[in-house]
Protein backbone atom coordinates (compact mmCIF):
# COMPACT_ATOMS: atom_id res chain seq x y z
CA UNK A 1 0.00 0.00 0.00
CA UNK A 2 1.35 3.41 -1.01
CA UNK A 3 0.92 6.27 1.44
CA UNK A 4 1.57 10.01 1.48
CA UNK A 5 5.00 9.19 2.96
CA UNK A 6 5.84 7.35 -0.27
CA UNK A 7 4.47 10.16 -2.45
CA UNK A 8 6.50 12.86 -0.69
CA UNK A 9 9.60 10.78 0.07
CA UNK A 10 9.32 11.02 3.86
CA UNK A 11 11.71 8.70 5.71
CA UNK A 12 11.43 7.98 9.44
CA UNK A 13 15.00 8.08 10.78
CA UNK A 14 14.58 7.71 14.55
CA UNK A 15 11.77 6.79 16.92
CA UNK A 16 11.97 6.75 20.72
CA UNK A 17 9.65 7.63 23.57
CA UNK A 18 11.23 11.10 23.74
CA UNK A 19 11.93 12.02 20.10
CA UNK A 20 11.03 11.29 16.48
CA UNK A 21 13.17 12.34 13.51
CA UNK A 22 12.15 12.18 9.84
CA UNK A 23 13.52 13.59 6.60
CA UNK A 24 11.87 14.75 3.39
CA UNK A 25 13.43 15.79 0.08
CA UNK A 26 12.62 19.15 -1.46
CA UNK A 27 11.71 18.05 -5.00
CA UNK A 28 8.86 18.36 -7.50
CA UNK A 29 6.35 16.59 -5.26
CA UNK A 30 7.07 18.86 -2.25
CA UNK A 31 7.56 22.23 -4.01
CA UNK A 32 4.92 24.84 -4.73
CA UNK A 33 4.67 26.31 -8.27
CA UNK A 34 7.26 29.02 -7.51
CA UNK A 35 9.94 26.44 -6.69
CA UNK A 36 9.95 26.68 -2.89
CA UNK A 37 9.11 23.99 -0.34
CA UNK A 38 5.31 23.92 -0.06
CA UNK A 39 3.99 24.82 3.39
CA UNK A 40 1.49 21.99 3.11
CA UNK A 41 4.32 19.50 2.61
CA UNK A 42 5.97 20.83 5.77
CA UNK A 43 2.70 20.35 7.65
CA UNK A 44 2.41 16.76 6.36
CA UNK A 45 5.96 16.09 7.57
CA UNK A 46 5.22 17.61 10.99
CA UNK A 47 1.99 15.65 11.47
CA UNK A 48 3.75 12.47 10.35
CA UNK A 49 6.34 12.93 13.10
CA UNK A 50 3.62 13.55 15.72
CA UNK A 51 1.59 10.57 14.49
CA UNK A 52 4.50 8.13 14.51
CA UNK A 53 5.60 9.38 17.93
CA UNK A 54 2.12 9.06 19.40
CA UNK A 55 1.56 5.59 17.98
CA UNK A 56 4.90 4.54 19.50
CA UNK A 57 3.60 5.51 22.95
CA UNK A 58 0.26 3.67 22.72
CA UNK A 59 -1.00 0.15 23.37
CA UNK A 60 -1.90 -0.50 19.72
CA UNK A 61 -4.11 -3.43 20.69
CA UNK A 62 -6.47 -1.05 22.52
CA UNK A 63 -5.98 2.45 21.12
CA UNK A 64 -4.85 4.56 18.18
CA UNK A 65 -4.07 8.23 17.52
CA UNK A 66 -5.27 10.70 14.91
CA UNK A 67 -4.44 14.32 14.24
CA UNK A 68 -6.74 16.73 16.08
CA UNK A 69 -5.09 20.11 15.41
CA UNK A 70 -1.91 21.41 13.86
CA UNK A 71 -0.44 24.86 13.42
CA UNK A 72 2.74 25.85 11.67
CA UNK A 73 4.86 28.93 11.21
CA UNK A 74 6.90 28.91 8.01
CA UNK A 75 10.12 30.75 8.83
CA UNK A 76 12.18 30.52 5.64
CA UNK A 77 12.04 28.96 2.22
CA UNK A 78 14.05 26.14 0.72
CA UNK A 79 14.17 25.19 -2.94
CA UNK A 80 16.31 22.03 -3.01
CA UNK A 81 17.99 19.46 -0.81
CA UNK A 82 16.46 17.82 2.24
CA UNK A 83 14.68 18.98 5.36
CA UNK A 84 14.74 17.24 8.73
CA UNK A 85 11.85 17.23 11.21
CA UNK A 86 12.55 16.61 14.88
CA UNK A 87 9.57 16.19 17.17
CA UNK A 88 9.37 16.09 20.96
CA UNK A 89 6.30 15.21 23.01
CA UNK A 90 5.36 18.07 25.33
CA UNK A 91 2.23 16.36 26.68
CA UNK A 92 1.64 12.60 26.88
CA UNK A 93 -1.94 12.30 28.10
CA UNK A 94 -4.51 9.52 28.07
CA UNK A 95 -6.79 11.30 25.57
CA UNK A 96 -4.43 13.76 23.85
CA UNK A 97 -0.76 14.14 23.07
CA UNK A 98 0.92 17.38 22.03
CA UNK A 99 4.09 17.46 19.94
CA UNK A 100 6.54 20.27 19.19
CA UNK A 101 8.16 19.80 15.77
CA UNK A 102 11.04 21.77 14.28
CA UNK A 103 11.81 21.41 10.58
CA UNK A 104 15.34 22.43 9.70
CA UNK A 105 17.63 22.60 6.68
CA UNK A 106 19.80 19.48 6.84
CA UNK A 107 22.81 21.35 5.43
CA UNK A 108 23.04 24.21 7.91
CA UNK A 109 20.44 23.41 10.60
CA UNK A 110 18.54 26.69 9.93
CA UNK A 111 14.92 26.69 11.01
CA UNK A 112 12.48 26.28 8.10
CA UNK A 113 9.22 25.68 9.99
CA UNK A 114 8.03 25.21 13.55
CA UNK A 115 4.81 23.34 14.27
CA UNK A 116 2.72 22.14 17.17
CA UNK A 117 0.45 19.14 16.65
CA UNK A 118 -2.22 17.81 18.99
CA UNK A 119 -3.10 14.16 18.58
CA UNK A 120 -6.34 12.61 19.82
CA UNK A 121 -5.94 9.21 21.49
CA UNK A 122 -8.95 7.02 20.71
CA UNK A 123 -10.00 3.64 22.08
CA UNK A 124 -10.51 0.81 19.62
CA UNK A 125 -14.03 -0.57 19.62
CA UNK A 126 -14.23 -4.29 20.23
CA UNK A 127 -16.09 -6.15 17.52
CA UNK A 128 -18.75 -8.66 18.54
CA UNK A 129 -18.10 -12.18 17.23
Amino acid sequence: MKTILDALGIVIVEVSTEKVVATMPVHDATRQPFGQLHGGASVVLAETVASVGSWNLLDLEKEYAVGLEINANHIRGKSEGTVKATGFPIHKGKTTMVWDIKITDEQNDKLICIARCTMAVLKKVEENP
